[in-house]
């Protein structure tokens, strides 16, 4: 696929006509409050994966209206002190899987935590098992457009609250050092991470791959691929909707979260991508509010983006703060 977005010259000062909620913040500061009224409640159990270098916990712990959600912890065999902490959120319709698919952050030393998309698991990688019990068990996508008609019942609601408790509960662990936790992810992982580098103001780092989940507006013309095509799909049976869809997407657009960014920054971008257009992702990036901030741009990939070449810009990055 040929370049089909914008040059990189006007991608540098792109910014999104995405229209920011008036109550952008009482909205999430409602949410997270309601939230935290449920006990924590964070439960790790040691697994025995066979794995000698790591050791690895079954994490639960109450996310969006105190429902279960899962993730795992994998620590370095052996750690006795607090550990910087990584945070990871995974793509769309991925879950948190096995435990040995997670093993380069703990290779680096540090303490890594994988969050269970709630609802999701279903489409690729050993899978998941956080259901959503406003919407069903874990099923194959989409989700782009449950609960759209309003803000309240959206789902990115519950999978962002789920987010910034996800991150409450790893640093609740005696092993990991609250003070030097990143957010990390690539394409649906990596507008989470956007969105909590928007709601957890003492994040150390935040490094989007990739990320889906910024400017709906644009991306919901600019691509016929999944899954900004359910929005798409939606709209052309629920004719006269486009501006109420728009309405409740603006209130989870990453675009607005990156705007409250307080962290330092690495992003990537392909400009092949057509799952998640460059035009996109540097709407986020270019709104980031944090001066420290960077962004590796791959010519001639897609959605795969800078793949092992962008994981080791990661960790060259990393070592600066954390």
């Amino acid at each position: 696929m040929p370049l089909f977005d914008l040059s990189l010259e006007e991608l540098r000062t792109y910014r999104s006509a995405s229209t920011e909620p008036e109550d952008f913040d009482a909205f999430w500061s409602k949410t997270l409050q309601e939230a935290r009224e449920h006990d924590l409640d964070a439960r790790f159990e040691p697994v025995d994966t066979g794995l000698t270098t790591v050791q690895v916990y079954d994490v639960t712990f109450a996310g969006f209206g105190g429902h279960p959600v899962k993730g795992w912890l994998t620590l370095p065999a052996g750690a006795t002190q607090p550990l910087p902490l990584v945070m990871e959120f995974v793509g769309y319709g991925g879950g948190r899987g096995l435990p040995h698919e997670h093993l380069l952050w703990a290779s680096t030393g540090r303490a890594h935590f994988v969050m269970d998309t709630r609802g999701q698991g279903s489409a690729w990688g050993g899978g998941g098992g956080t259901a959503d019990p406003v919407g069903g068990g874990p099923s194959y996508p989409g989700f782009m457009t449950r609960g759209i008609d309003d803000p309240e019942s959206y789902y990115y609601r519950r999978v962002f609250t789920d987010a910034v408790r996800a991150i409450e509960a790893a640093r609740s662990h005696p092993l990991t050092d609250a003070s030097r936790t990143v957010a990390v992810g690539g394409s649906q992982g990596g507008g989470i991470a956007i969105a909590v580098g928007g709601l957890v103001s003492d994040l150390v780092g935040v490094a989007p791959d990739v990320p889906f989940l910024c400017d709906y507006p644009r991306a919901a013309t600019l691509t016929d691929r999944h899954p900004y095509r359910e929005i798409g799909l939606f709209l052309k049976t629920h004719r006269g909707r486009t501006q109420d869809a728009l309405r409740t997407l603006s209130y989870f657009d990453g675009v607005h979260f990156a705007a409250r960014g307080a962290a330092p920054a690495l992003f990537s971008a392909a400009l092949e991508d057509q799952t998640c257009p460059p035009s996109t992702v540097f709407a986020a990036f270019n709104a980031w509010a944090h001066d420290d901030k960077a962004i590796e741009v791959y010519d001639f990939n897609d959605h795969e983006g800078g793949g092992p070449f962008q994981q080791a810009a990661k960790l060259r990055w990393l070592r600066t703060y954390a």
